[in-house]
C-alpha cells in the first residue's frame, strides 16, 4: 500500500513568500494614490523649479543653460535682501505678539473662570475662518483715510490719526491683519494641549499651595512646549510666506507696497510681470530653503529644550 506526501506540507514553503509579497504589494496600493498626488503637486513643481532655475531665456539667443548664474544673481539682488529684511522683522515683531496673544488666550479658556467660555473660543476663531483676501480687503477698507474708518474717525474727533497705509507703518498694519487672522488657529493648538494635561498634577500643585502663577509656569508652559514649538514653526514659514495681504494692499498703498516688498512677491513680480520665469524659480528656490533651515533649528531647539 502506497501513500502520497501531503499537499499542504509540499506547498507550504511556496506560498509564506507569496503571502509576504502580497502584504507588501497590499501596503502600498493603500498609499498609491496619495503618493501620486504627492509627486504630482509637490515633488514635480520642485523639480521642476530646480530645472528652470539653471536656465536663462532670452529674447536673443534663447534658453540657455547657465548653472548657479542665476543663483548669484539672486544673492547680489537688492531687492530680495531688502524683502528677506522686511520679512524678517515681521518674523521677529509679529509673531512673538501673536503667539503671546494666543498663549495667553488660551491659558485663560483653559482656567475655566472665564464665563461664557464656548462663546469667546468661537469668536476668536472665528477670524481664522476668513479668507485672507477677504480679511484684506476689510481691513484695508478700514485703514482708508479718505474713504475708511480711520477717515471718519479724523472728521468726527476732529484729530489726525497716522495713514495706517503710508510706508512707515505699512508693515505693522499688515502684522495687525495677520494677528487678527491668526490669533485664534494658535490659541486653539494651545487650549487642545491644555486639555490633555492631567488634572491630577493641578491637584497635587494645589496641594502643596502653589499659585496660578506657579502653576502655568511649572506645569502648563513645559506641558505644552510641543504645541509651542509647532506654532513657531508654522508661523515662521508663514512669515517667509508673506504675499496675500501685501499683494491685496498694494493697490491701496502703491507708494508704500512695491513690486519687490516681499521674495514671495518679488517672485510672483518677476515670474507674471517680467516675464522672468528662471529667475523667479531660482528666487523660490532659495526662501524655501533659508525657511527649511531656519524652522529645522527651530524644531532642534523645542525638541533639545524639551528633552
Amino acid at each position: 500500500m502506497t501513500t502520497s506526501p501531503p499537499v499542504a506540507a509540499a506547498t507550504a514553503p511556496t506560498e509564506r513568500p507569496l503571502r509576504r509579497r502580497r502584504r507588501r504589494w497590499t501596503g502600498w496600493q493603500f498609499i498609491g494614490p496619495f503618493m501620486l498626488v504627492f509627486a504630482l503637486v509637490f515633488l514635480a513643481p520642485i523639480v521642476y523649479s530646480l530645472y528652470l532655475s539653471v536656465f536663462r531665456t532670452q529674447l536673443v539667443g534663447g534658453t540657455s543653460f547657465v548653472g548657479l548664474e542665476n543663483y548669484r544673481r539672486a544673492l547680489e539682488d537688492p531687492l530680495f535682501w531688502e524683502g528677506l529684511g522686511r520679512v524678517s522683522l515681521f518674523l521677529v515683531v509679529q509673531v512673538p505678539i501673536m503667539l503671546g496673544i494666543a498663549l495667553l488666550v488660551a491659558l485663560a479658556l483653559d482656567g475655566g473662570r472665564l464665563y461664557g467660555t464656548s462663546f469667546f473660543r468661537i469668536s476668536i476663531f472665528m477670524p481664522y475662518a476668513v479668507p485672507a483676501v477677504v480679511a484684506s480687503l476689510m481691513w484695508g477698507f478700514m485703514y482708508g483715510t479718505r474713504f475708511g474708518l480711520v477717515g471718519n474717525l479724523n472728521d468726527l474727533l476732529g484729530t489726525s490719526i497716522p495713514d495706517p497705509l503710508s510706508p512707515d507703518l505699512i508693515l505693522a498694519a499688515i502684522g495687525n491683519i495677520v494677528t487678527w487672522e491668526f490669533v485664534g488657529y494658535n490659541m486653539l493648538i494651545f487650549y487642545a494641549a491644555l486639555r490633555v494635561v492631567p488634572h491630577s498634577l493641578y491637584e497635587a500643585a494645589e496641594i502643596d499651595g502653589a499659585t496660578q502663577w506657579q502653576v502655568i509656569r511649572a506645569i502648563k508652559i513645559p506641558a505644552i512646549r510641543g504645541a509651542l514649538v509647532i506654532a513657531t514653526i508654522f508661523s515662521i514659514i508663514g512669515s517667509f510666506q508673506l504675499f496675500n495681504e501685501p499683494s491685496i494692499l498694494q493697490s491701496l498703498a502703491p507708494n508704500a507696497i512695491t513690486t519687490s516688498y516681499t521674495p514671495n512677491l518679488y517672485a510672483y513680480s518677476l515670474s507674471f510681470s517680467g516675464q522672468q520665469y528662471n529667475y523667479s524659480a531660482t528666487v523660490a528656490i532659495i526662501m524655501g530653503l533659508i525657511t527649511m533651515v531656519i524652522a529645522y533649528v527651530v524644531q532642534l531647539r523645542g525638541m533639545r529644550k524639551e528633552a
